[in-house]
């Protein structure tokens, strides 16, 4: 049984994704990916299968305002910025999906920029 890394990563995104989806409520999501120089974050109806907002450190906005993108305060400026993003198309509590990703670090921060902005998850 051959569990390399990403294996486990995979295994562990897709645990997460089934624990939101059951706990979702017709909620939409706030979905998180991270590389090592970059941070996106999409909000996503999955009943009609659209985003509805999306940010990353690779958006003008973002780009002119931060000196690094794989920062916490680039984590965090664009979790502020997908708040605000998300709250212009409507939207206003969503559930937060971390993927595979361990809370910490970057992806609690975007989490922690995003509920400062007035997202309620």
């Amino acid at each position: 049984m051959n569990n390399t890394p990403r294996k486990l990563f995979e295994k562990r995104k897709a645990r997460v994704r089934t624990a939101l989806k059951n706990a979702a409520n017709g909620k939409v999501r706030l979905s998180v990916f991270k590389s090592g120089k970059h941070i996106y974050a999409q909000v996503i109806d999955d009943v009609k299968g659209m985003t509805l907002a999306s940010a990353s450190t690779l958006d003008k906005e973002a780009r002119s305002s931060l000196k690094k993108t794989s920062t916490i305060e680039a984590a965090s400026f664009i979790g502020k910025l997908i708040a605000e993003r998300a709250q212009k198309s409507g939207v206003s509590e969503v559930i937060f999906d971390r993927g595979g990703y361990i809370y910490h670090g970057r992806v609690k921060a975007l989490a922690d920029g995003a509920r400062e902005a007035g997202l309620k998850f």
